[in-house]
């Protein structure tokens, strides 16, 4: 029998507020075993990336070919691939948040003040994406307009070219399958410029773009490739593979084939753990902005999805996005105290008759690639 769930403007908003906010009282704030927790899962990345490059060396160095290498080669992509997801969702993400900046004497480089900056992104998060980009269209815009026109990860939006098109189904699949195999670089850095300069651009009262710039003679492009583009891709792709030169050509031409490899692997990782957060057809989209930080709470919860949840090691692999909803409810708490949150976060759904989405993401990528190639649609909740 199907559940049936209050409506959205029948919720108690103020309640909601009030019960949402007492879990931070029930929890307390951040403490040095968060930070320690955090540690943890920075280790186990490093382990992932820094094995991943030790197989590749074997590989390089005693020449392997053939069945052996397209047998192992795989393996130390994923391990480098896993690494590079690790990075981003288990350390980059909540530190940008500023999720550990409460912890008593904690360290400069894990602040959000002290993480990733100037000259640190090198070393603390090399990626397509340049971390002030990504802190404002993640932090700011994303989080804070979930399911509104202006969220610029609005997968239904985004994806009206394609919907909108007279595109076979069968080939709209093809594509999207395509698109998570890269979209790290078609749309996540040139996406995270776009609206960080749609910004500068309303300080400005100039008209906003709707559209990216790959051409490097422009200025758009040109800071796309200088930034975003070429730091990242110089390094991997062009640096690294030349270190193996000294085991001989086929030694460096096995290395960025394994690196390439590890490349696709992060995209299709990331894009599974990411993509299905916000978008089915049992989630919602909002006509205006919220009005009230209840019902700003209200539509976290509406909005979002978790996945299933439970050891360090599920919630690692997970990039902890398992925990969405409560992530969406308090954005700059540590990874750890999402783990915490949830029976919580359950029962206070429960008592308001909201439901508590939580599923396989195995399930929830089908069904976000369904409303992906237009399929399904987002639910709409119209403003009164």
């Amino acid at each position: 029998m199907q559940q049936h769930y209050t409506p959205y403007h029948s919720i108690n908003q103020e309640q909601l507020q009030h019960d949402i906010e007492t879990i931070k009282a029930t929890i307390g704030d951040p403490t040095w075993e968060d930070y320690q927790h955090l540690l943890k899962l920075e280790l186990w990345g490093r382990i992932c990336t820094v094995s991943g490059f030790i197989l590749m060396i074997v590989i390089a160095y005693f020449g392997l070919s053939g069945l052996i290498f397209w047998i192992l080669a795989p393996v130390a992509a994923l391990l480098i691939g896993i690494g590079n997801v690790s990075r981003w969702a288990n350390v980059t993400h909540p530190i940008l948040h500023g999720a550990y900046d409460k912890v008593p004497n904690i360290p400069y480089r894990y602040t959000k003040a002290g993480y990733a900056r100037g000259w640190r992104r090198y070393w603390h998060w090399l990626d397509w994406i340049k971390p002030e980009a990504w802190e404002y269209e993640h932090n700011i815009m994303h989080h804070y307009h979930l399911g509104e026109h202006e969220d610029p990860d609005n997968v239904e939006k985004n994806l009206q070219w394609l919907i909108q098109s007279n595109t076979p189904m069968w080939l709209r699949y093809v594509i999207i399958y395509a698109f998570a195999g890269t979209w790290k670089f078609t749309y996540y850095a040139p996406n995270t410029l776009l609206i960080l300069e749609n910004k500068e651009r309303r300080k400005r009262k100039e008209p906003e773009s709707d559209s990216y710039e790959y051409n490097p003679f422009t200025n758009n492009g040109l800071e796309l490739w200088k930034n975003y583009i070429l730091p990242y891709a110089l390094i991997k792709f062009v640096l690294i593979p030349l270190l193996f030169l000294p085991f001989g050509m086929s030694a460096a031409l096995s290395a960025l084939i394994i690196l390439l490899l590890s490349e696709f692997f992060a995209n299709l990782h990331s894009f599974l753990v990411i993509v299905p957060n916000h978008s089915a057809e049992d989630i919602y989209m909002f006509s205006q902005p919220h009005q009230s930080q209840g019902e700003f709470y209200l539509r976290q919860i509406m909005g979002s999805v978790n996945y299933h949840t439970g050891s360090d090691f599920i919630d690692f692999l997970h990039g902890f996005l398992n925990y969405q909803i409560e992530h969406h409810l308090f954005p700059n708490m540590p990874q750890s105290f999402y783990q915490k949150m949830q029976p919580i976060t359950k029962e206070i759904c429960k008592k308001h008759n909201l439901e508590y989405r939580q599923e396989s993401v195995f399930k929830r990528i089908v069904m976000s690639i369904d409303l992906m190639v237009g399929k399904t649609k987002l639910l709409r909740i119209e403003h009164i």
